[in-house]
């Protein structure tokens, strides 16, 4: 992607981003609170897959 409009499309997804919690600062905290659930749920399933992997109890 062109530095341009990679600049371009950046400014646009902050100036959204803005607007989005100025016009509905709840519904904006939803949706982070939720994205930070499953980011937190990934880390975690991570965590358990190599706690198996490294302990040697999965698939026995």
């Amino acid at each position: 992607m062109p530095p341009k409009v990679r600049l371009i499309v950046i400014w646009l997804v902050v100036i959204f981003l803005l607007y989005s919690v100025i016009n509905d600062p709840e519904r904006s905290a939803d949706i982070v609170l939720a994205l930070w659930d499953v980011i937190w749920g990934a880390i975690a399933n991570i965590g358990r897959f190599f706690e198996e992997l490294f302990t040697g109890s999965m698939g026995r």
